[in-house]
């Protein structure tokens, strides 16, 4: 059984989806801090008053008098649609991305297909000879 699993774990499918997941975790980190940090600041600059998606809540317990997301977390139910903004740009960013990869790799796909097979050098040589035989 134990031979049985050596085979599965280490078959090549099996280690090329460890590779995409792990590749996938750190992009998504990457995702989240460029909308966190990037993306949100810069929203925030531009519109006025100074958005902050971040703190968007709303109290759903008459316990809750904070005015930032995290405290008032701490006090009771709160409803924090900012956040879900936050993930739900995020999920846009990681979807454009992957939209474009795809696109990209279907095209290189194309333009492989469309160009023909190489010659091989020993049949490029024998067609020069047997051309050169055929014009004596």
């Amino acid at each position: 059984m134990l031979e049985e699993f050596k085979k599965f774990a280490l078959r090549g499918n099996v280690v090329d989806l460890a590779v995409g997941v792990i590749i996938g975790a750190a992009f998504g980190a990457i995702v989240a801090s460029l909308v966190a940090d990037v993306i949100m600041p810069i929203v925030g600059a531009v519109t006025p008053g100074g958005l902050d998606f971040s703190n968007y809540f709303i109290a759903l317990s008459e316990n809750v008098t904070a005015t930032a997301y995290a405290d008032a977390k701490k006090q009771g139910a709160v409803l924090g649609y900012g956040q879900f903004l936050t993930v739900m740009l995020n999920f846009l960013v990681v979807a454009f991305v992957l939209f474009l990869v795809i696109r990209a790799m279907v095209k290189l796909q194309r333009q492989e297909e469309a160009k023909p097979p190489e010659t091989p050098a020993d049949v490029k040589l024998l067609t020069e000879i047997r051309d050169l035989l055929a014009k004596r």
